[in-house]
This record gives C-alpha cells, structure tokens and sequence, in this order.
C-alpha cells in the first residue's frame, strides 16, 4: 500500500494569472506558468534561462502582483514578486499586465537598464533580436531622465569567435553559467562591484573552449556578438532555415542565416522564448564551435526547412513559408538576352565588390576587407 501511495503523481496546482486559470505540477514558478498560458500575460525576462541553473532573479523585468497567496492562506503578498523565482501555490492569483503596480515597476527597470546603454542599435548586430529593444518597445517611456554621462569600459579581446561589449552588457550573468556549466572551464566572469562591475577575462585571456560559442546565443543584447557575422549583414535581411548534420561533439542541429545561397551566420535552434531548443531525442541543444564558425557552407548541412519565426518578430518580415526560388523572369521578356546595368557601381565601389564573398570571410566584414588598393598590395607583397 505504501509503495502505491509512492507512485501516485502529486496532485495539480490551480493558479489565476490575469483571471485566466491554468493547471501545473508543484515546483513550477509563476513565469513558468504564465507562459502556459502563453500572450500578453507572460512577463518578460532578461536573465532568467531555463536550461541554465541558478539564473533569474537579477533583471527584475519579470515582476509581478500576487493579489492571493493561496486558498490556505489568501492573503496578498505586501511586494512585486520576481516571477522567475517565485513558486506558485494552489489558489494563487496573480497579477501581470492587469496590473498598474506591474506596469510602473516594468517601467521603472527598463528606464534603468537603459541608463547606461548605448543607443548604437543601426551598427549592432544583435539589432533586429535584441530582447532589450522588444522590452524597451512594450514597456518602455519614450525618453530618459538620465542626463548625466555615461559608463564606459575598456575593450577586453575574447579571441577570435567572440566581440565583448561592455558598454551594452546588463549583467544578466547569462554568459558566466553558460561557461560554468556548458564548457569544461569557465574563464571568464563579473569582475568588480557596483557601477565598476563589468563581464571581462583576467588577464587578457581569450575564450577557445568548444563550446564558449554558446554565449553568444544566451546574451540577451549585443554585448557578445559572433565576429564571424559581424558588419555582413543585418538579421532581418536574411533567411533562417533549419540543418542538421552528424557531428561527434554536439547535437548538431542548428539555423542556418542565409543570404541567398550564402551562410552568413549559424546559430542554436531556439524556442519562442529565445531559448535552446532541446532535439527530439531529448539531447541539449548547445552547439560546438566547428558547427557554429567553421561550417559556413551549405554542402556542410542537410536542409531541413524554413525556421517558423514569430509574426511579430522583425525577421518575420520577408519570411517564406518554402524553400522553392522564384523564377527568373526577366530573360523570358527579353527573348533570351540577359539585362545589362545602366550603371555599373562595382567599378567605383569598394563595399559592392561582387568578387567578395561574404560567407568566406573568415572575421569582421571592415573596410579592411573591401579595400581593393591594399589587397593588391598584400599580393604584390608574398609574390
């Protein structure tokens, strides 16, 4: 009898989010709940990261109202609660966006998150995706009472996969136990205190495990960008599409940034939530750095089809449904003959240099790149 009483499945827990009632298993928190229910109702989160232990807790965006503890005891909680940390109870009720406490308290964090953030979105890579731009846009003010100067930090190299940018980091932490808990040694972390503290490696040592490309896709905002990607192009301009491929290190299965037939950038499958997506046989989704920087081609990959992106979201914006390519027409109406350019910019131009190919270079798509007078150099100079 005991051992029956063992095997029974712990009863569900009723709790109101936004009058809306959902079921779950005891040890879910109120922001795991919420996204059940899924919309509006669902708080966001800047730190908080499911496949990561110990996160949450540190942006405050998730904050939330209980207006009922539970049916044992209904009083209300005297504070917002942080969501992400917080365990619902039978006969919880909630308050999210119905909430005007809620509202201001959103607000107020995304004001100060802001305050020393740069606004250098046009030149960000991670614009287009950025977490912070979709906070900032729907719970947000329109201007900042900050008038004084703001933070700056001392460029740290992390190698040559990762671009640090300290001026843009929240201190989510999300990096840190990625590299705790995904590589096998975690060299960098939060050095300093207070308005000093900043995301850095002591000593000047770069980041090379496998699996440090990770960070990248965990960083909620462009402090850590992939230098491979960088400058090429911006996120809404290209296609995401699904690959897999057999790889003895990782799942290997990933999202292919396309340009046309170019791989600009490849990335870890991720859920509605911006978060790794773990495969169907239950593996982690994380990704080694030879999938991530190294296989750029589309020969690498087994095309599987376009990723599904979220309606709202800005990639969304030219998005298809097939991989099937429209059909070129303009020959056709020209009886064969193909058309000429009125004005052929690739003689004048240095960026519009059609002989580069995007997906082959292997870093940062500078000047330095398109620079036909210094390459010609450089060739004049190992002959």
């Amino acid at each position: 009898m005991a051992e029956e009483i063992k095997k029974e499945a712990p009863p569900k827990m009723k709790v109101t989010i936004d009058n809306i009632s959902v079921e779950v298993d005891p040890g879910t928190t109120i922001l795991q709940a919420a996204r059940l229910i899924g919309g509006d109702v669902t708080p966001p989160a800047m730190c908080f990261y499911t496949p990561l232990k110990g996160s949450g807790g540190k942006c405050r965006t998730c904050l939330v109202e209980v207006s009922k503890g539970s049916e044992k005891d209904p009083r209300p909680m005297p504070k917002l609660v942080a969501s992400c940390r917080t365990g619902v109870m039978d006969g919880m009720e909630v308050k999210s966006v119905t909430s005007p406490r809620v509202l201001d308290a959103r607000a107020g964090v995304v004001e100060f998150l802001l305050l020393n953030h740069p606004l250098d979105c046009p030149i960000c890579d991670q614009a287009g995706e950025c977490h912070l731009q979709d906070l900032s846009y729907e719970h947000g003010k329109e201007g900042t009472r900050y008038e004084f100067k703001r933070r700056t930090f001392k460029k740290h190299n992390l190698g040559q996969y990762i671009q640090l940018h300290m001026t843009r980091c929240i201190l989510c932490y999300r990096c840190v136990f990625t590299a705790d808990q995904v590589t096998n040694k975690r060299s960098h972390g939060v050095l300093d205190r207070g308005d000093h503290a900043e995301i850095a490696t002591y000593i000047e040592k770069s980041l090379d495990n496998d699996f440090i490309g990770n960070v990248i896709d965990v960083c909620p905002v462009g402090a850590l960008t992939d230098k491979t990607f960088r400058f090429k192009n911006r996120v809404w301009f290209t296609k995401p599409e699904d690959a897999h491929r057999d790889c003895d290190k990782c799942c290997g299965k990933v999202t292919l940034w396309k340009r046309g037939d170019e791989v600009l950038r490849v990335t870890a499958r991720k859920d509605q939530w911006g978060e790794i997506m773990n495969t169907e046989e239950g593996k982690t989704g994380w990704i080694c750095n030879e999938c991530r920087f190294e296989k750029k081609d589309v020969k690498d990959w087994v095309i599987e089809g376009p990723t599904k992106v979220a309606r709202h979201s800005v990639i969304g914006a030219n998005h298809y449904e097939v991989l099937d390519k429209p059909e070129e027409t303009v020959a056709k109406v020209m009886g064969g003959r193909q058309p000429k350019l009125l004005l052929d910019i690739h003689n004048i131009s240095d960026v519009n240099d059609p002989s580069v190919d995007l997906s082959k270079i292997k870093g940062p798509a500078t000047g330095a790149v398109f620079n036909k007078t210094k390459l010609i150099q450089e060739k004049e100079n190992n002959n």
